[in-house]
């Protein structure tokens, strides 16, 4: 409809150029937007706003001429001229009813379409390292990225979700090294665990594993342990050289292959973990990219070497240097240490061209709030690779705080003391845990409550819109208890009868689905169809509260059908894209509309 609509706008515009009204180089960006409130039109449009300067004009006088000049519509009542000048357009009650036609023809392929013009892109999220299980901080992007994606592809992007390991580097070998220390334990051999190292129960599973695989073989005393290990934060040191000096230790001890060996097991059984978890929150990937990968292969020498060959790197204390700050970062970036051995960032330059090797024409990075410096360097980065900065979008999740019996639950990753996704779910369920990470805007600290989103009344937003679309799958199963049947012609023949308040607002509602698609897509906001999705409950409960749907009239039955039906179609595919579930009844007293 919007289109239709800038169709109007745009020969009206023609035609005042033609007849010397306007001049013949104004290029008006025409934009439209849903009204607020249904008594100022469906459409309005502060195209007349934005012409005032190049016309020097009156901004209503401009609107009075455009709307003069519009043709006649079969889907336009009127066009109304309103505050400053803004043109507000009201679509006829046929147009509007016409929405009932095409949502139950199309099902749930209505709102698809081409705004993403078919451009290929990678969205990687979560990508939490694997050094200990999923919890509730990493919900936020999972849910966030898996939404995002299922709705950019609704809007006509060709998606590939990708998860990036980061399987290499210091917080895999103290992944490893604790591990190695809890498996000596078991072993018998009491040993003083390093404050920085991982402390959480998983690591003694992990170390039993090993142990069960290769008994006592990695098994050494204390004092080879510690010996020439800088002391500890507690004993008066520094705890990051202590982890750093039992992590030589290690790999000296152990030599590469046994270190390995624990290292791949403790990789291993967290990444399968990891992967565990997001498939029972209902979120898959297309790629498990290993960051060890790029190491292993000529990726990371590659591009350090495209980047010297344009200028881009120096030597400074026996580092390499990107030069970020020529590309408006606010510091150069270290791409290789003193001692030969590439940085993250490396990686992370290596990684971003392989993206595009592969074909890709966006990349879509969803990360933490914490990673706000990543912005600039990556884009940096692209700026030295001669790749447009343009096709690469970072978006920042806010940390979301677990909320319960009114208290913020306190958490910390290392110690262990937090809770899982896994815990998560299995309280809350995946359809509450899905739907509430993703109902505020991704910049906005998120408090999950627990007591909430367990609840089943119209407090719980899930909830409210789940009982909705159940309520609309109990009229035609009591429909078909009565021995009726729902005839969709009929229905379809009869929609002008549906004049009530009530029915008139679903109209609104259904019809703008495919803009807020469009919108939630174009803003990377899966929150947008979250909010639709309650107004669309509520609308539907006002409606159901205040009519009988299965009344004798069997014209007015159908047509009543038809729109409830349209509705329980938009509801399904919306919680679909959030990743939650449409249940067809639920069990619990009936639910009061809420003003």
């Amino acid at each position: 409809m919007i289109r239709h609509l800038q169709e109007l706008l745009e020969k009206a515009v023609d035609d005042l150029q033609r007849k010397g009204i306007f001049p013949k180089e104004l290029e008006p960006q025409i934009f439209f937007e849903r009204t607020r409130s249904k008594e100022h039109g469906d459409f309005a449009t502060n195209m007349a706003l934005t012409l005032a300067k190049p016309l020097k004009k009156n901004p209503r006088e401009i609107a009075q001429l455009i709307a003069d000049e519009l043709i006649e519509s079969l889907h336009v009542a009127k066009v109304e001229i309103a505050g400053p000048g803004f043109l507000n357009f009201f679509l006829t009650e046929n147009c509007r009813r016409q929405i009932v036609k095409q949502i139950l023809k199309l099902g749930d392929s209505f709102g698809e379409n081409d705004f993403g013009n078919n451009k290929h892109v990678t969205v990687e999220y979560v990508s939490a390292n694997p050094t200990g299980p999923l919890h509730v901080g990493h919900g936020r992007g999972a849910a966030y990225g898996a939404s995002l994606s299922n709705i950019l592809e609704k809007c006509g992007y060709k998606v590939h979700r990708e998860y990036y390991v980061n399987d290499n580097g210091r917080q895999m070998d103290i992944l490893a090294t604790s591990v190695w220390l809890r498996y000596i334990e078991l072993c018998g051999n009491p040993v003083v665990f390093p404050s920085n190292g991982y402390q959480g129960d998983y690591i003694v599973d992990i170390a039993r594993k090993v142990r069960k695989k290769y008994g006592d073989k990695f098994l050494f005393t204390g004092q080879e342990l510690f010996e020439g290990v800088p002391a500890d934060e507690k004993d008066g040191g520094d705890k990051e050289l202590h982890i750093d000096g039992l992590i030589a230790n290690a790999k000296h001890l152990l030599g590469k292959e046994s270190y390995d060996k624990v290292f791949q097991i403790a990789l291993k059984n967290i990444l399968k973990g990891i992967k565990q978890d997001l498939e029972k929150f209902n979120v898959e990937f297309d790629t498990w990219f290993s960051e060890k990968q790029l190491h292993e292969g000529d990726t990371i020498d590659r591009v350090l070497k495209i980047l010297k060959d344009k200028g881009y790197l120096y030597e400074k204390d026996g580092a390499l240097w990107f030069m970020a700050t020529h590309f408006g970062d606010d510091l150069d970036r270290v791409v290789q240490r003193e001692n030969g051995q590439k940085t993250y960032f490396a990686s992370d330059i290596a990684y971003l061209m392989n993206k595009f090797e592969r074909g890709f024409e966006g990349a879509l990075y969803a990360f933490g709030a914490d990673h706000h410096g990543y912005i600039p360097r990556l884009k940096a980065a692209a700026k030295g690779l001669d790749i447009n900065p343009d096709d690469i979008e970072i978006v920042l999740i806010q940390f979301a705080n677990l909320i319960k019996d009114g208290k913020k639950v306190q958490m910390g990753t290392r110690k262990g003391l937090f809770v899982t996704l896994s815990q998560l779910v299995d309280d809350v369920g995946v359809d509450a845990a899905r739907f509430f990470y993703v109902m505020r805007s991704h910049d906005q600290h998120l408090d999950f409550d627990l007591d909430l989103a367990k609840s089943q009344n119209s407090e719980n937003p899930v909830f409210y819109i789940q009982y909705a679309h159940a309520r609309i799958c109990s009229i035609f199963d009591k429909l078909e208890q009565q021995g009726l049947q729902h005839n969709k012609e009929i229905g379809n023949a009869s929609l002008a009868l549906l004049t009530e308040d009530q029915e008139q607002d679903l109209f609104r509602s259904i019809s703008s689905y495919p803009e807020i698609l469009t919108a939630a897509a174009r803003t990377r906001s899966p929150h947008l169809v979250a909010n639709f999705l309650r107004e669309l409950a509520q609308n539907f409960h006002s409606y159901y509260n205040a009519h009988q749907v299965s009344v004798d009239d069997e014209n007015l039955r159908n047509a009543r059908l038809n729109l409830s039906k349209a509705t329980k179609i938009i509801i399904a595919d919306g919680l679909k894209l959030l990743g939650a579930s449409a249940p067809t009844s639920m069990f619990s007293e009936d639910i009061k509309q809420t003003q």
